[in-house]
């Protein structure tokens, strides 16, 4: 299983809603998850987010209730990573933020570790030309939670090579996730796709030709999305989507990727969605 030898273990960059919600999926299906990140107040509240994440996955049955749960290790660099079977960066979406820790990770790791971008809409070949080893870094878009969905956008980029590519098969394989592979470029196919209706959504609401409600009750009743678009926008959170629609916007020039006025009112007022309990819907803040 590992390169390394020994049992496999992920190093996961970044602490935030992604990192601990793939963290959780990782140490749920027994794998040990180094977690690093360089804010000490997201670190020291890690170990209490995650055992709430794994709760509420076995309250669901996301995981399973018995079987082995991996070791956690937390660290503030990244050359606690040195021994890792394979690496998640899970950083927020600036692709300058990425490309450094990128650099990072490179330096600390074993020649031939996977390298793996969670990344909803910057292309991996724009990270793969600010790093050294291209041809270790793949891309992978887990969606939120990652103990919940099970199918994930899995982005080869030009310079994405087959060991890479054989050992986010064996990362996924071990996670016990589903890897469908698209080609690189802004936004893959979820992101682009997805976005955009949110996007539209929020527009809708901002002309007042609908309320949220509506919007997500007729997306959901006629079109059959299982969430609605804005409930959506909540639990990936607006801040992080608007970070996307930005990368897209400017890689790809399409008008309907500018951020609408609503989502950045929303930011502006400090309401992403779930994690801050506030977004286009209220939720309780475990």
């Amino acid at each position: 299983m590992s390169a390394h030898g020994g049992t496999p273990r992920l190093a996961v960059f970044g602490a935030g809603v992604m990192g601990i919600g793939i963290a959780t999926l990782a140490l749920g299906r027994g794998v040990p998850v180094l977690l690093v990140d360089v804010d000490q107040e997201r670190l020291g509240t890690a170990r209490a987010r995650i055992r709430n994440e794994l709760r509420l996955a076995h309250m669901v049955g996301a995981l399973p209730r018995t079987g082995p749960v991996g070791e956690l290790e937390l660290a503030d660099t990244a050359t606690a990573a040195a021994g890792a079977t394979w690496v998640i960066e899970a950083i927020t979406e600036v692709a300058e933020l990425k490309a450094k820790v990128h650099q990072e990770i490179a330096a600390a790791v074993a020649p031939g570790t996977l390298r793996v971008t969670n990344t909803s809409s910057i292309p991996v070949d724009e990270l793969a030309g600010e790093v050294p080893a291209p041809e270790d870094l793949a891309g992978i878009h887990f969606m939120n939670p990652p103990y919940l969905i099970g199918t994930l956008e899995v982005v080869r980029g030009p310079r994405t090579g087959e060991r890479a590519m054989a050992a986010v098969q064996d990362l996924l394989s071990t996670l016990d996730r589903r890897g469908i592979v698209v080609g690189d470029g802004p936004g893959f196919v979820t992101s682009r796709v997805l976005h955009r209706m949110i996007n539209d959504a929020a527009n809708v609401v901002g002309e007042g030709r609908a309320t949220v409600e509506d919007v997500d009750a007729l997306m959901e009743g006629c079109l059959g999305h299982p969430t609605g678009p804005l409930r959506t926008a909540d639990l990936i959170g607006i801040d992080n989507l608007v970070d996307s629609l930005r990368v897209l916007h400017e890689r790809t020039g399409d008008e309907s990727c500018r951020p609408s006025e609503v989502l950045l009112r929303k930011v502006a007022e400090g309401h992403y969605g779930r994690k801050t309990g506030r977004g286009f819907y209220h939720y309780e803040v475990a």
